[in-house]
């Protein structure tokens, strides 16, 4: 399993296909009652078009801080992140938003589903937003492709865990997105539940050609990725300057 982290300077066997991630020196920080509290302190990592990558590492390490920054959903505080071709740090909030739209599926531990939507409803609001007229028609097979056909009308408090995290799945899927982002996606569910979402999120990725990135404290699931990197105090363990002191939350 290649767990090598990519160095800002060029490496040698580095192919001329442009990443679709790419952070170089990579910062986030957040002020606290207690000062400036550092949780990504320098990240360098590619990742390129189609591959799916596991990242694992403590409680604390900065892992869902990352996921956010290459959502878009949070700022970086210092170096560069370029996603989908794009430079996260120098869009403006509609851009932002535009792209997580358009570019970026999001399945986090808890399933976001909004209660007084149908399940239909909720896998068809991105496109909504987009303005496609087939937005109904994609979400029901996106329903349909995670085994839901039978559930279209239901609503979140009338659907089992497993099966809200499958509707959060299919609306994570349903734009065909060129990034999926999975934060502990089976965190909420047992564990042959977990085993059935995560059969389906890597059978919609492998369809569908998307890049994953899948946060996970579960060391067997992040090695059903094709690489697996580590992170620790807010460093990518083997990284340059991980030996340096900082905080990280």
């Amino acid at each position: 399993m290649d767990a090598t982290i990519s160095h800002p300077r060029p490496l040698p066997n580095e192919t001329p296909t442009e990443s679709l991630i790419e952070a170089r020196a990579l910062t986030f920080s957040v002020a606290s009652s207690g000062g400036v509290v550092n949780i990504l302190r320098g990240i360098d990592l590619k990742v390129q078009p189609g591959e799916a990558l596991g990242l694992v590492g403590p409680s604390g390490s900065g892992k869902t801080s990352l996921l956010m920054l290459l959502a878009g959903l949070e700022r970086p505080s210092g170096g560069t992140l370029r996603v989908a071709g794009a430079t996260l740090g120098e869009m403006g909030e509609d851009a932002l938003a535009r792209f997580r739209r358009d570019k970026v599926g999001i399945v986090f531990q808890a399933f976001h589903l909004i209660p007084s939507m149908t399940a239909l409803e909720n896998v068809a609001i991105p496109l909504e937003f987009a303005g496609r007229a087939d937005a109904f028609d994609r979400a029901e097979a996106s329903l349909r492709a995670v085994g839901l056909g039978h559930r279209l009308g239901h609503y979140p408090g009338q659907l089992s865990g497993g099966e809200q995290q499958r509707v959060a799945l299919a609306r994570a899927t349903v734009a065909e997105p060129a990034l999926l982002l999975a934060d502990e996606p089976t965190g909420n569910l047992d564990r042959a539940t977990g085993a059935l979402v995560m059969d389906l999120l890597f059978g919609l990725r492998e369809r569908l050609g998307t890049t994953l990135l899948l946060v996970t404290h579960d060391e067997a699931l992040a090695a059903r990725c094709g690489r697996v990197v580590r992170m620790e105090d807010g460093l990518l363990a083997g990284g340059p300057g991980h030996e340096a002191a900082g905080d990280a939350a």
